[in-house]
């Protein structure tokens, strides 16, 4: 018998906080308090060596139910396509014009953020229409 398992989701980026507050909001997730002792991240950052400062950053399901994210700085930018992606479920359950009506309602609600628009892709015999997206650094993700 196999036992369910957690997962976290780890983002490589240039500024992990950027990025973690961006989710956050695309996905209705928080940020965690900070350690103890601590008033908030800020100070915990500053307490650190100069060289981890702003290394990484937490964003989490304040439900609990989703799965945490984990932003850590690496030096390399973004180079190729992701080889995984997050589908943020917008229009489960919706067909047709309602669910392109509710896939662009959350692009629009996402670009001043910062995310970036990609391609429509409108359902076939196999799949939902989906509407591909960039995030702030250039991660692909998808709207379903």
């Amino acid at each position: 018998m196999t036992s369910l398992r957690q997962v976290q989701i780890t983002f490589d980026c240039a500024e992990p906080e950027r990025v973690a507050r961006f989710w956050c909001e695309v996905l209705g997730y928080v940020v965690p308090p900070p350690p103890e002792g601590f008033a908030d991240w800020a100070a915990y950052d500053s307490s650190l060596p100069p060289e981890r400062q702003g290394a990484g950053f937490v964003a989490m399901d304040p439900t609990g139910a989703g799965p945490r994210l984990y932003f850590q700085r690496v030096p390399e930018g973004k180079v190729v396509k992701n080889r995984v992606h997050l589908d943020v479920r917008v229009a489960t359950g919706l067909e047709g014009e309602e669910r392109l009506a509710a896939l662009e309602a959350e692009c629009a609600r996402l670009v001043p953020l910062g995310a970036v628009r990609g391609q429509l892709l409108l359902a076939d015999e196999y799949n939902e229409s989906c509407l591909n997206m960039q995030d702030i650094e250039g991660n692909e993700f998808c709207l379903d």
